[in-house]
This record gives structure tokens, sequence and C-alpha cells, in this order.
């Protein structure tokens, strides 16, 4: 990859992490108690698993500089008709979400598990009326079609206020399955680590994300080296936590290879020299936004890299801040400049054009 291939790619990193954040406090809300119990019902052989808790980022300043920037998605039909049969608001109702992602053969699956307010008996009566409900190990679980699709997605209530979620037709066979203790413990350890941050990805080595990333990325953005050097991480961690008016975002991949964490340290370095670099050059001078840039290479100075031993694994760490400043960039960038004024006619051609007139 070039110079401004590396910073394409930054720069795409950073602006979909930020609009993950914001996807994430419109879709969750906030509630201390409950966290560890919810975490502790994902799928020991999950992927991935990706958790939201919300009251720290509703009130963050940041998050609110964030959400008025966002365009404001007008609710569908289909929505518009759930709020008013049930009176359920995610932004207001919805505590906590928990999502593990994995794999049914060659189909990938979630299942998820909400903490809110939920009007159990209205829920359950939509539901009914549109889909099929049946008792497995005294749950009723519910089945309603997707949206103008053959597939379904299963839900279950396991109190007033928790909903297990999943699209998988084995929603009770997931409830009831005995895990592994040593799995159970593996998750349990990088949840905890992670206990200080509202919003956070963890992902197991199982889930290939070096093969998902090349296969996601165009021709021109696919780096072998960086795929290789993901698939040999074990896991892998993202997090972000607003710390006053801007976000922090950490990522961590942990394997049990020294030799591999300073590679991946060493690349990663790179990366950030590189894209400085980059935006250096005079030509990325000439077709960049100078506050844009500015914002950029603030980002990029700021950024460490370090390692950390543990032990029995080792870890390579990001870390790097958006701040008000790179927002406010990015909002004039991608809202573009001001379009420009018509041009007035030159008084000579003005004269011109209206010879022959009375």
């Amino acid at each position: 990859m070039n110079k401004r291939e590396w910073v394409a790619l930054g720069a795409g990193l950073v602006l979909g992490t930020a609009g993950a954040l914001y996807t994430y406090q419109r879709y969750a809300a906030h509630s201390s108690s409950g966290r560890g119990d919810l975490l502790e019902i994902m799928p020991a052989d999950a992927g991935a698993v990706l958790f939201v808790e919300l009251a720290e980022l509703r009130t963050a300043p940041f998050v609110a500089q964030l959400y008025e920037w966002a365009p404001q998605p007008q609710p569908d039909e289909d929505y518009a008709q759930f709020l008013n049969e049930t009176g359920f608001h995610y932004e207001r109702d919805l505590d906590h979400l928990a999502i593990a992602f994995g794999k049914a053969g060659q189909d990938s699956t979630f299942f998820a598990v909400a903490d809110g307010r939920f009007d159990r008996k209205k829920i359950s009566g939509l539901a009914i009326k549109s889909g099929t409900v049946e008792k497995h190990a005294g749950r009723e679980i519910f089945a309603i079609p997707e949206s103008g699709g053959a597939k379904k997605i299963y839900f279950t209530f396991l109190g007033n206020e928790r909903m297990a979620i999943t699209d998988r037709d084995d929603l009770g066979q997931i409830l009831s399955a005995r895990k592994r203790s040593e799995d159970s413990t593996e998750w349990r350890v990088r949840f905890q680590r992670l206990a200080g941050s509202p919003v956070f990805a963890v992902i197991r080595q199982d889930a290939a994300p070096g093969a998902a990333l090349s296969s996601q990325a165009p021709g021109g953005f696919r780096s072998p080296q960086l795929s290789t050097m993901l698939d040999q991480l074990q896991w892998i961690t993202l997090a972000g936590k607003p710390e006053n008016d801007r976000l922090r975002i950490v990522a961590e991949g942990e394997c049990t290879s020294e030799e591999t964490t300073r590679r991946a340290a060493d690349l990663l370095n790179g990366v950030l020299v590189l894209a400085e670099s980059g935006l250096n050059d005079a030509k990325t001078r000439r077709q960049l936004d100078p506050s844009l840039r500015e914002a950029f290479l603030a980002l990029l100075k700021g950024a460490d890299v370090s390692k950390i031993d543990r032990g029995d694994t080792k870890s390579v760490r990001l870390a790097f801040e958006i701040t008000p400043a790179f927002l406010e960039s990015a909002r004039r960038f991608s809202t573009g400049p001001p379009s420009a004024a018509p041009a007035k006619p030159a008084p000579g051609n003005a004269a011109h054009s209206s010879k022959g007139h009375t």
C-alpha cells in the first residue's frame, strides 16, 4: 500500500469507529446493574461479542456533539407501527445490549440479550398477531418473519425486563446449553478488563478477522501483511470511552507469542509513520482540506502503540483520541465546500447581450 492508501485507510477506520459509536448511542441505554450476568449469558462458542451500556454515552459532551452532527434517520413504517402498538422506544427504554456473533454452517448468526423496560403483554400480543409461539422448557418462544424475507426472528422473555433474541431456530437450546468452564473463563477475563468502557467488542481468533478484513477491503486497500498479523492474534478487543469532550479508543491484540506482538507493534508504528508522511506530502496538502489534515495529524501524533506482558499472554495496544476539532473538521469535509454564487456577467457581455432589444 502506498502513502495515500494508508492515509485513506486510517481515515476510514477512524470515521467508521465514530459512526459505530453513534449507532450504539442510538440503540442502547444504561443501567449499572445486570451488566455482568447479561454477559454471562453470551454463548461461549461465539466468534465475537459486542456490548453497549448507554448512560455514560448519553451524558458525554462528545456523544452529544456527535449526535447533533450525524443525520437523524426517520423511522420506517414497520418501526412506526411497532412504536404505536407496544409503546417501546429503544432510545429511551433500552438499558443494556449484548450481541454475540457466530456461525451456523456457512451462515452468520446472532444472539442478543437486552435489558430494558418492556410492555410484555403488548409485545407478546403483537408477536402472536404476526407470527407464532411455542413452549420450550417453560418459556414462550415467539417466531416472527423478517420484513420482506423468508427468515424468522425468535425471541423470548427471560424476565419482565430482559429479552433474548436470535435469528437461529434453536433459541431454547442456546439458553439451556452448558458451557465449558474454561471457555466461559476466557471470555469473562476479557469482559472484566473492559469493565470501565460503556462500549466494547471482543473478537476471538475463530472469527478470523484478518481474512474477513482482506475479503471486505477494496483491492487497493488490501494488506496481506496486516491480514496475516491479525489472524495470528488469539483475541482482539476494541473499546470506546468518552472523556469530557473527546472519545478515547483503545484497540488491543492478544496472543501467546512475544514475537507476534513485537511484529504487530512494528507494523502499527509503521502505519502511523506512513500516514503522517502521506499527510505531509505536497500533493496531499493541495488536495486535502487544511483543517481536516491538521485534525488527522493531531490524531496521529497523539496515538500511542505499546506492548503488554501479562505472563501467559502478550498484547499490543493502540490508543488514540477523537477530539471536537476532528469531529468539526470531518463535519465540514462531509458537507463539502459552500456552493459558489453564480458568476455575474461581465459588463461588456451584458452590454453586448442587450443589443437588439428595445
